[in-house]
């Protein structure tokens, strides 16, 4: 497999200082690091019981559509407040300074939906935690929760863990 994480490009304080932005805009305009990244994906899934994909706003739907079609299910995207057109139900969750609220279509989810949660990077866990709560919240069980980079060091996959989840990485970086 392609060495994901020479793809992937670091900004060094971006957004704020001391910050280490890993960027996947790089691996994504790589051709053969995109199509790696996404069979890397659908080996691991493939033959699974899952129903649906759901992809976090807005990095996830890069790799969770895709994911999706060569699985022969259904993707469900997770949007922020007021960005999808029906009838939803939201999450609100804690950032690092306040508070924000993602959404999906009430339909979206069926009871008994086994779903596979995905988004490009798992740093605190916040937003993939709020996705989960709204899958659940719809009757669906969350088989894993799926991502292309982990950043150990800020604590997303144990808060997860500590859900009852099962969480993979494709690649990580420790550090900040």
């Amino acid at each position: 497999m392609t060495d994901l994480r020479s793809l992937i490009r670091t900004i060094p304080d971006y957004p704020k200082p001391g910050i280490q932005f890993r960027d996947i805009t790089t691996l994504l305009k790589d051709a053969a690091g995109f199509r790696a990244t996404i069979d890397a994906l659908v080996e691991r899934y493939r033959g699974q019981p899952i129903t649906k994909v759901v992809g976090t706003e807005a990095r996830g739907f890069l790799f969770g559509a895709p994911l999706a079609y060569a699985l022969g299910v259904g993707f469900v995207p997770v949007r922020k407040k007021g960005k999808l057109p029906g009838k939803t139900t939201g999450h609100e969750y804690a950032l690092e300074y306040g508070h924000d609220r993602i959404e999906m279509h009430d339909d979206a989810i069926d009871a008994g939906d086994r779903v596979l949660v995905i988004d490009d990077l798992l740093a605190t866990g916040g937003t993939a935690q709020a996705t989960v709560m709204l899958v659940r919240g719809l009757g669906g069980e969350v088989v894993e929760c799926a991502f292309v980079v982990d950043l150990p060091d800020l604590g997303g996959r144990t808060k997860l863990e500590k859900m009852g989840l099962s969480v993979f990485t494709l690649c990580a970086f420790e550090g900040h």
